[in-house]
């Protein structure tokens, strides 16, 4: 039987083309993809690229989603806003140049353009508009969807892709309501915010993605008046702290956890709290690893035996989890024995 194909999670160096200034915090790097690669970065509207280099002598990692639209945009493009003492996005933005090389990850991600024919209600926090405005681009180009989207920032200096949203909104004035909520003017987005748009498409699909209380906020809303979770669609980059159980020492089970990586195999006794990634870094073992938050796939490994939880999975497919694949760096053991190989 022949072994099942993998997709291509390992980084690739690609060129940076050119830098769009979009605001003073906020560029977009469009990427030249080789000839070789680009049938492997074929990317659906929503998705990400994980990010790595060498910053002040240590590995990093993040993810950024592409602005550009597969279906509408010739360039392959993502945008980065500048973070407050943001490692990487400053990094990104103050030392990048264009002809210079970064290493990049295959498309990947589940935030994806559903394909039901209900309206679209999308809520953006500042560079939450990325996926969002991928999304909306596609949208409006290969189907007859209405779309609403409340796209809110510090200041209209903050906005990013005004003139092209503006442009969208008039092109498609009777399928596109774009509203900018200003928190200089308007303060912060509030239930008060979002309940108009939820309440006209209270069937619609509902994408949010944007920093973490104003999406917490958006999420309560749209619960609180009964939208079902299979109609809502967040992007969350930061994976959410696990809630652990208050289990006293005497009550936790023995769990073993086997792993096995390079030829060198190894077995520990779980400590609660921990990931497998790290038990496998408690044995002295040193596992792939990049971002840590469940996006890049780089930690991968096959369940050969047991059951784990999965905090977060942004990465791995339906099918590459059936065939045994985890996040090691998200992967909790639930049974009494786990074993785990790299391949």
């Amino acid at each position: 039987m022949p072994e099942p194909v993998v997709r291509d999670h390992g980084f690739h160096p690609v060129t940076v083309a050119e830098i769009v200034r979009e605001t003073e915090e906020a560029v977009s790097l469009v990427l030249e993809i080789p000839a070789e690669l680009r049938d492997a970065f074929r990317y659906e509207a929503g998705q990400f690229c994980t990010f790595r280099a060498w910053i002040d002598g240590q590995q990093q990692a993040r993810c950024y989603s592409m602005s550009s639209s597969p279906v509408v945009d010739d360039d392959f493009r993502v945008t980065v806003k500048r973070v407050p003492a943001g490692v990487f996005s400053n990094w990104m933005i103050d030392a990048l140049a264009p002809g210079d090389m970064i290493d990049v990850t295959c498309p990947a991600g589940v935030f994806l353009l559903d394909e039901t024919d209900r309206d679209i209600v999308a809520f953006a926090g500042g560079s939450g508009i990325t996926p969002v405005f991928s999304i909306v681009k596609t949208a409006l180009a290969t189907t007859t969807r209405r779309i609403r989207l409340l796209y809110a920032n510090r200041d209209v200096d903050a906005v990013i892709f005004a003139s092209e949203l503006g442009e969208l909104a008039e092109r498609f004035g009777d399928r596109l309501e774009v509203v900018h909520h200003l928190d200089v003017d308007d303060g912060f987005v509030d239930e008060v915010s979002v309940r108009p748009l939820v309440d006209a498409a209270p069937a619609g699909e509902f994408y949010i993605c944007g920093p973490a209380p104003f999406m917490e906020i958006v999420e309560n809303v749209l619960v609180a008046h009964d939208v079902s979770a299979a109609s809502i669609h967040i992007e969350r980059f930061s994976p959410p702290e696990p809630v652990e159980e208050s289990v006293s020492p005497d009550e936790q089970p023995r769990i073993t956890v086997t792993i096995e990586l390079g030829g060198r195999s190894g077995e520990a006794e779980y400590r609660p709290g921990t990931t497998v990634l790290q038990t496998a870094r408690q044995l002295g073992m040193s596992p792939p690893f990049s971002c840590e938050s469940g996006s890049c796939a780089t930690c991968m490994a096959r369940l050969l035996s047991g059951t784990v939880k999965m905090h977060v999975n942004n990465a791995l497919t339906d099918d590459e989890v059936a065939e045994g694949w985890i996040l090691t760096c998200q992967s909790i053991p639930t049974s009494p024995s786990v074993h785990v190989a790299y391949e």
